[in-house]
């Protein structure tokens, strides 16, 4: 009932001419009726050229409306673009950052490997000079020949002979050690490097990726600034251009009222704003109801109250934690919030439920739901090109009855808020 009452407002607003006449013919007479018996000044009456040229002026502003109409019309949809494409580059980014990551943890156990190689390899190096200087002390490193013929029996000789033997099968097995470990160490410590140069490379991406998203994100909020201004033109234009052609007929209408009798001018706008009211179309447009969500798993219901805890916090591009809120970067550096798949990472990660950081990889890697199959809790997705998966942008979590709870964009705060279905490339469940 509101809204029809709203919209009947709005028809009131844009009466034809006739009634807007009527009622400054109201007015006038009212004027008028005051003192009866006095004459007052005639009003003035446009000459019919001065109403030509009044018209063609404001057919002239309400032509140039129309113009900026669909010059923000543009600047809105390169704002939608620009934003959307940020938000993608944002997504590239932090997939680049989880590789860097993966690249470190990589470089760090290759480090450890060749520091274990080295440990092992100082062990061996001190048992090679262990071996050395028991064999010097012992005599191991004469001849075999000398050891043989101080022998002072031949019994004595052969088991002079044979402990040689053995003290010479150590030191082989020692050395062979030694060789084996330095080659581990050299493989460790290329493994290393190799690793630290993969890291550095991501790294060296993942800075790249941030810095296209940040210049996306800036060029959306310069082409944001331009819309709002445009918008503001837009609307002085229209403004001058009602007030003037209003100025004009109003003139008109009280100078043709004032030549009337005061009796038959009264009962001609009586008349007049009659008509006028039952001429007035009735708004019989019905309310549009959105049909009623079916329900979900308690896993989805515990995602959904997890995240309507932060309703009102702020967006943070590249924010959120398993553990909630966190700083966003680039143009949000500093700000703490949630991004879009932050949050809902965050939400199902509280109901037990782990799922990738970024939209795009929730999308891929979750079942996928239609449009007509939403339950609550299912997560919907937005992209440029609703046949390419790797173009999603946003996400957000389906709470039915046509609503849905999401971190909009930067600026914003995380919300509940009617579905928008322009851009919607499909829905995935979690739970499932």
């Amino acid at each position: 009932m509101r809204q029809r009452i709203e919209t009947n407002a709005g028809r009131r607003g844009a009466l034809s001419w006739a009634g807007r006449v009527t009622g400054v013919a109201v007015v006038a007479l009212v004027g008028v009726g005051i003192a009866p018996g006095v004459a007052s000044a005639r009003p003035h009456n446009p000459s019919d050229t001065q109403i030509q040229q009044a018209q063609a002026a404001a057919d002239q502003a309400a032509a140039q409306v129309g113009q900026l109409s669909a010059q923000l019309a543009a600047a809105q949809a390169q704002v939608d673009a620009a934003s959307a494409q940020a938000n993608i580059a944002l997504d590239a980014f932090q997939a680049k950052q989880a590789e860097y990551e993966q690249a470190q943890a990589a470089s760090q156990a290759a480090d450890a490997a060749a520091q274990q190689a080295q440990a092992d390899l100082d062990v061996a190096r001190a048992d090679v000079a262990s071996f050395a200087r028991t064999s010097y002390m012992s005599g191991s490193t004469s001849s075999r020949i000398t050891a043989v013929l101080t022998s002072g029996s031949p019994a004595q000789m052969i088991e002079r002979n044979a402990l040689l033997d053995a003290v010479g099968g150590d030191r082989s097995d020692v050395l062979d050690r030694v060789t084996v470990v330095e080659h581990q160490a050299e493989q460790a410590q290329g493994a290393a490097q190799a690793a630290l140069t993969t890291a550095d490379q991501l790294k060296t991406q993942a800075a790249d990726a941030l810095a296209s998203a940040n210049a996306l994100e800036t060029s959306a909020r310069q082409q944001a600034a331009t819309f709002e201004t445009q918008t503001a033109a837009m609307q002085a234009q229209l403004a001058t251009a009602q007030q003037t052609l209003a100025g004009l007929q109003g003139q008109r209408a009280a100078s043709n009222t004032y030549d009337q009798q005061q009796a038959a001018a009264a009962a001609a706008a009586a008349a007049a704003a009659a008509a006028a009211q039952q001429n007035e179309p009735a708004d019989d447009t019905p309310d549009n109801a959105s049909d009623a969500g079916s329900g979900s798993s308690s896993e989805a219901e515990d995602a959904i109250a997890a995240a309507s805890r932060w309703i009102g916090t702020r967006y943070a591009w590249g924010g959120g934690s398993l553990s909630g809120p966190s700083a966003g970067i680039g143009i949000d550096a500093g700000v703490v919030g949630f991004d879009c798949s932050g949050l809902t990472r965050y939400a199902y990660y509280q109901a037990g439920i782990s799922i990738p950081r970024n939209s795009i990889a929730q999308y891929k890697a979750l079942p996928k739901v239609s449009r007509n199959n939403l339950q609550r809790g299912d997560l919907v997705f937005w992209a440029t090109n609703t046949g390419n998966a790797n173009t999603i942008h946003h996400v957000a979590i389906w709470l039915g009855d046509g609503t849905i709870l999401e971190a909009p964009e930067s600026g914003k705060n995380v919300r509940i808020t009617s579905m928008r279905w322009s851009g919607f490339i499909g829905g995935a469940r979690p739970s499932a």
